[in-house]
């Protein structure tokens, strides 16, 4: 690979939960706050979640991690409830540069199969982005489940 270049990051994960509802913990900032752009141990009362659910609206969330506030920034592209989001990403303390976010959600029996495609990504960024994903999908299939 050469120096800029990058690697899209694909995953795909089963929740228990229907395609709405699954598509709707993305955009509501009431769920979105409990999972979305956040760490193990993150103090939700000190986040900040703003959502514009609309394409061309904005997205802002910050999330405290060892003392630091960590700024994620983003504009929704495409919004097809309940099949397909894409959005853009960055957070600004570590890189200036956009990502892209495609989440496709297709019903499977009684849940829904999420795949999340992190485009842009830089090779360096890989490994933990795929973590931090992979946590938060935890996070999220325990929110889903106290609904």
């Amino acid at each position: 690979m050469t120096p800029g270049s990058t690697h899209p990051l694909r995953i795909t994960r089963r929740f228990d939960a229907s395609p709405e509802r699954l598509f709707d913990a993305w955009l509501d900032p009431t769920i979105a706050r409990q999972w979305l752009f956040s760490s193990p141990g993150a103090d939700l009362a000190a986040r900040r979640v703003e959502i514009d659910p609309r394409v061309g609206g904005k997205r802002l969330m910050t999330n405290q991690h060892q003392g630091v506030e960590i700024l994620g920034l983003g504009e929704y592209l495409e919004i097809d409830r309940p099949r397909r989001l894409v959005f853009t990403f960055a957070i600004p303390q570590f890189s200036p540069d956009f990502d892209r976010i495609v989440v496709e959600i297709v019903s499977e029996g009684s849940g829904s199969l999420l795949t999340l495609t992190h485009e842009k990504l830089p090779p360096e960024f890989h490994d933990a982005t795929e973590s931090g994903w992979l946590e938060m999908f935890e996070t999220l299939d325990g929110v889903l489940g106290r609904q």
